[in-house]
Order: C-alpha cells, then structure tokens, then sequence
C-alpha cells in the first residue's frame, strides 16, 4: 500500500517537473521571438537608410544633368570673335589664337548685340569678326566701347539669335560656385568651359596700357581658369546667369582671374536692344573709389563714397562748388561705394538731364545740382 503510494507522489512530482519545464522553454522562446521582432526592425532602419542614399545618389545625378543642360543652354549665346579675317567661313578655324587675335563674345540680344571686351573687338567703330555657333562669320561694327571698363558691344547684320540671360552681380556671394566660358588658344579649344568659385569681390588691378597706369575697380574674382582666348566670354552662376565679363588673367599667379560685373552694363545693353542708340551722358569729373585710393597712397580716409581725383575744366561739374579731394556719397538718393555704382547710375540717364549730388566736403555735406553733358 505503501509502495502504491510513493509511486503516485514520485509520479505528480515528474508532472509537476514536466510543467514547470515547458513554461520555462515557452517563456524563452517567447523572449527569442521578440528580439526577432527587434532585429526585423534594425533591418527596416537599413533599409530606410539604404533608400536615402540612393535618393541621394539620384539627386547628385539630376543635378550633374541640371548642370550639363545649363552649360549647353549658355554655349548657344557663346561666341568667336577676331580683329582679323579669315578665309574660311568661320573664324573659329584651326589657326591660333595669336595668328586671328582670337577671343570671346556673348549674344545679348536677338537682333545682333554682342558684348566683348574692348581690347578683344577694338575701340568704337572698329571692326571685327563675329561667329555664331561655329557656323556664320558676320563682320560687325563696334558701335560703344569704354576702355577704362574694358568692354563692348559690337553690331552685327543677324536676326533671331539666342540671348543670354542675366544674374545680378550685386548679389553675388564669395564662395559661390560659377563657369567660365570662351574661347582659347584656338578652334580645338572652343567653348571650354572651366568651373571654380568666386574668391573675392570689388577687387581692383592695376594695368599699364600705352605707358599709362589704368585701374580696372569693382572687379570679381574667381579662380575659374581663364586663359587669354577666354576675353569677353561669360562668367556664369548656377543658373546659367551672367554675372561677369571675363576680362583679366593675372599671368603671375595660378587660379587668378578677373570680371567685370554684369550689372553695370545693363542700361548701355537695354539701350542699344530698344533704340539702336546710347547716348552717354558725362558728369566731367574723374573719380576714384576706396580700393583705388590705396593704390594713390590718398591722405584723404573714406570708407564710402567716391573720391574726385578731378573735375574736367569747362565740364558740367566745373564751376560748381565741387572741389578735387570731395567725396560724393549719393547721386539723386542712391548711394555710391564703387566707381561702377556712378557708371550705371549714369548710364542710365541722357545727356541734359539733372542729378543732385551729395557731396562730403570734410567738415560739412552739401547738395549740388549738375546737367550731365555729353561724352
């Protein structure tokens, strides 16, 4: 009897046993299975981290894409220009750049304006040799030049070409990522385009041309490789906008070159699209800004304002109560810190009309009316 009990208590203690074991094993498999569900959602974050790269791979690529359609766009208003003619049909042939005086033009506008520099078309009157796309060579006739600026524009008999489009040079930025385009050396090399920075603004160069020191202010400069055959071709942003005028390389130094801001012209450019015709307007004084000045070793400090270097005898300034050594802080309201700010001022006026100037004579300012002359 004793015996059949034992056996039934030994019995309920294995039950018991098998009990306690099978929860233990449905508890940790319970425990492995959510560290499953842990470990489905790591791959999930893989996965959504994998799908960002490769959209920003994509991205990187419409971009690159952006970026060759935009270059393609501007090559259309891109072109050759030389002082010389050539024989062929095109100016854009395999002689040199030396041989042709090779350099680089930008269509302005679709009734036959193309914007140089001055010492790529020649003074006003000259003529050169325009070609368009690297198909039609078209003898223009520089109609306005301003040497001090170094540029352009020359006319040519063509209809219906394709414009560039303008940026504003005021707005540009250091560090911005911009493209030079132009023309050097020669035809294999045409259209090449160079892409870097803008690594300063309102950077002045001092030139000697015919035994003569001549300042070119207000410039931009990018180390975007610029080569001698790249004069008069566009500097452009990110959008496909003209900012600048490639102008000067400085030969001494790697990565230095120079633009002229775009702004500056617009009014000569308007002018010429809608009339046919610019009539400069002359103020008859000579003027220098800030960066000039530490050039002339001035003993005159400004830190705004252009400073007259003097006032042309018999011009609308003489006579005027405006004296060598005065700075001129506004011209009808606009405030002026660069000689280029009174250029376009001034371009955009006719011979004739008045403007008021805000002059800083030391100790006092004064306003002073002027009738603008004709240059």
């Amino acid at each position: 009897m004793r015996n059949k009990k034992k056996r039934k208590l030994l019995k309920a203690i294995i039950i018991t046993t098998l009990v306690l074991l099978t929860g233990i094993v449905i508890f940790y498999l319970y425990r492995m299975y959510e560290n499953i569900e842990i470990a489905d959602n790591y791959d999930a974050k893989q996965t959504k981290l994998s799908t960002t790269y490769e959209q920003n791979v994509e991205n990187l690529y419409e971009k690159n894409n952006s970026t060759t359609d935009m270059i393609e766009k501007v090559n259309k208003s891109v072109c050759g220009i030389s002082k010389l003619s050539n024989t062929g049909s095109s100016i854009l042939s395999t002689a040199t750049e030396t041989e042709l005086g090779l350099g680089t033009g930008i269509v302005v506008t679709r009734n036959g304006y193309i914007l140089s520099n001055s010492h790529v078309t020649g003074e006003k009157y000259s003529t050169c040799y325009v070609t368009i796309e690297d198909k039609d060579t078209y003898a223009g006739t520089v109609v306005w030049a301003d040497t001090s600026l170094d540029l352009s524009l020359t006319k040519i008999k063509a209809d219906n070409l394709i414009p560039a489009s303008f940026g504003i040079s005021k707005s540009v930025r250091v560090g911005e990522t911009v493209y030079a385009i132009g023309n050097p050396i020669g035809y294999q090399f045409r259209r090449t385009v160079t892409s870097g920075i803008i690594s300063a603004l309102n950077r002045t160069v001092k030139l000697e041309e015919n035994n003569k020191d001549i300042y070119m202010s207000d410039l931009i400069q990018t180390d975007a490789t610029i080569n001698p055959g790249n004069s008069g071709g566009p500097l452009v942003n990110m959008e496909g906008e003209v900012i600048g005028v490639n102008s000067v390389k400085i030969t001494s130094a790697e990565g230095i070159g120079f633009a002229v801001p775009i702004d500056v012209i617009k009014p000569v450019i308007e002018s010429f699209y809608n009339t046919d015709n610019f009539e400069e307007a002359n103020l008859g004084v000579y003027v220098y800004d800030e960066s000039v000045s530490k050039y002339l070793n001035f003993k005159e400090r400004f830190s705004s304002g252009i400073y007259i270097a003097q006032i042309i005898k018999g011009g609308p300034a003489d006579g005027k109560g405006i004296k060598e050594g005065d700075i001129i802080t506004k011209i009808d309201d606009v405030y002026l810190d660069t000689v280029n700010d009174l250029r376009q001022y001034i371009y955009t006026k006719k011979p004739g009309d008045k403007v008021v100037l805000n002059v800083n004579k030391g100790k006092y300012k004064k306003d002073i009316e002027v009738v603008l002359g004709r240059k």
